[in-house]
Parts: structure tokens; C-alpha cells; sequence
């Protein structure tokens, strides 16, 4: 089966549904599509059902005890927003602007909350009826942020700021210092992984849809997170963390009512288990054999 026809398959006829604003192909990161409200657009990137070690291994560089290694299958594809929930997005949306850095709209969304970014899916649901839209579950933000490697970024063993927004008077595992922007960036105006996903390494931590809870050690199958918790998972690190918060397996949390400036999200689109899609068999092709922190009050937020 092509990635096109696993994507259409999850869809009744015609594919994509009629939400989607434009859609397509691209020989270097595969299938998109994009929502559009009001003047502005979002671009999803089809993230196909896989295999991976999630969490670090004992010998990666500043990981924390909260990172155990475990196997997780994703049997279910989905849609992953390219980039942060963008200021634009959040505004054509909702008609406010509730972040910090507002020097440029492509700048991602700020100082929301979790319990405010589901108010914001809700809005989106009104409007585009139909809409399968939600966060990604914790499993699913690192699958994607991984994109099939297994060092401890997706851009590979180390970084700079010129790849990641971080703060670069911290360098991660004996790297050199470097630039501290002290802000936001325009999504999209670093590099994007090897699944086409920009700045899911730094820029604002993303919130993702599940409680905060201990990893288990046993392979997981389309892993939801405990089922109650005082935190929501917080994944990516921000522009003020420091390197070793932006890894692919750092976690942290917040409780669902906080806000804080370096604090934003992405969104995805079905199927997944909570919107009860059908399954897509996982086979063998393109699945990783190998994977891939609790918050600092100096590296978090």
C-alpha cells in the first residue's frame, strides 16, 4: 500500500474531506495537507504507523531517570502540524492574541494553557465540522520529533543555536556556547527534521495531550498516558532552555491551567485512538529498531 493510500484509507471519499484547504506530495518529506482560516494556513505532515524506543538510553549524555527505555508501537498513522500553532492561526481562530513576543505573527502562540489550547480545538471543530483535531499524545510527539533516529536530536548527537532556539549559554554534553536569542522565532525559519517538522527541538515547549506519569517498562501499543494526573506532558524545550531540555526523550509537565511565555503547541489530526479511527496494520518497512526530563527551574518552565 502507498503512503497515499494509507493516508486516503483513514478517510471516507473524496480524500482529503473538505477542511482541507490544499493538499499534496513532495519528493523530500511525502504527503501534506494544509487547513486554512480566515488568511491563514497550517500545513500537516502524514506521519506513518511505526516502531521505536522511546525514552534514552543509560549512556546518552545529561539524561534524566524519567527517560526509561521502552518499545512503542504506533499502529495508527496521523497528521502532525509542520510547525508551533503559529500567532496567526491562534488569531484567526479565536479573534485574540494572548502571546508574549508579538513582533511577527508567524511567531508560534504563547502563554497558553493546555486547558485553553482545548478551547481553541473546540472553536476549530465548530468551524471546520468534521475535523478530527486534537493533540498528539506523548508517544506520538516523539515518534514524530524523532523521524526514524536515534541520537539524542533529531539533527543528530549535538547542536547549535543556529539550528535549534535554545539557550546557548548552556550547551548540551560539552558543545560550545553560542547565541541566546532570548525570544521566540518565526516558525519554520530553522530546520526542519528528516520528516519535514520544524522546531520540534527549542522555540516554545509543546503541549501534548496526555497526563504527566512514570514511564512503563513493557512494550506499549498506542500509549494514552495515565488515565488522571496533577501535570499535562510538556515535550521540545523552549528558547530558554538549555541543551539537554531540548533532546528528543526530555519530558516535563505543567498543571493544564498554566501559562508561560515559552509555552505553546502543535496540533494533529486523526485518526489515533481518540477519535476511534480505524487501524493500519504495522509492518516491518521504515520501522526503527534503535530510539531514541523533568523541568528545570533554570532550563524550563
Amino acid at each position: 500500500m502507498s503512503a497515499a493510500d494509507a493516508a486516503a484509507s483513514f478517510f471516507p471519499d473524496p480524500f482529503p474531506l473538505p477542511w482541507a484547504s490544499d493538499w499534496g506530495e513532495d519528493d523530500e518529506h511525502g504527503l501534506w495537507l494544509a487547513l486554512t482560516v480566515g488568511a491563514a494556513r497550517q500545513v500537516f505532515r502524514w506521519i506513518a504507523p511505526g516502531r521505536f524506543l522511546m525514552g534514552s538510553p543509560v549512556d546518552e549524555p545529561e539524561r534524566f531517570d524519567n527517560e526509561v527505555l521502552h518499545e512503542v508501537t504506533l499502529s495508527r498513522g496521523f497528521w502532525l502540524a509542520d510547525t508551533a500553532c503559529t500567532q496567526a492561526f491562534w488569531q484567526a481562530v479565536t479573534g485574540s492574541n494572548p502571546s508574549h513576543f508579538q513582533d511577527d505573527p508567524r511567531n508560534p502562540v504563547d502563554q497558553v494553557s493546555w486547558d485553553d489550547v482545548q478551547t481553541f480545538i473546540a472553536e476549530m471543530g465548530r468551524r471546520l465540522p468534521g475535523l478530527p483535531v486534537r493533540l498528539p499524545t506523548e508517544a506520538e510527539w516523539e515518534y514524530a520529533c524523532r523521524a526514524g533516529t536515534t541520537t539524542p536530536f533529531s539533527l543528530g548527537n549535538n547542536l547549535t543555536p543556529d539550528l535549534v532556539n535554545y539557550d546557548g549559554n548552556y550547551p548540551y554534553a560539552g558543545g560550545e556556547k553560542g547565541l541566546y536569542r532570548q525570544k521566540t522565532v518565526p516558525v519554520a525559519s530553522l530546520p526542519a527534521n528528516p520528516w519535514g517538522l520544524y522546531e520540534m527541538h527549542g522555540n516554545v515547549w509543546e503541549w501534548c495531550a496526555d497526563w504527566y506519569g512514570a514511564y512503563p517498562t513493557e512494550p506499549q501499543v498506542n500509549p494514552q498516558g495515565p488515565q488522571t494526573g496533577d501535570d499535562r506532558v510538556l515535550r521540545g524545550g523552549s528558547w530558554s532552555s538549555y541543551g539537554r531540555f531540548v533532546r528528543s526523550a526530555d519530558r516535563s509537565g505543567d498543571e493544564p491551567g498554566d501559562r508561560y511565555l515559552n509555552i505553546g503547541f502543535r496540533l494533529a489530526l486523526g485518526p489515533g485512538e481518540r477519535v476511534g479511527s480505524p487501524a493500519e496494520p504495522v509492518t516491518g518497512e521504515g520501522l526503527s529498531a534503535e530510539p531514541a526530563s523533568l523541568r528545570s527551574n533554570t532550563g524550563g518552565p
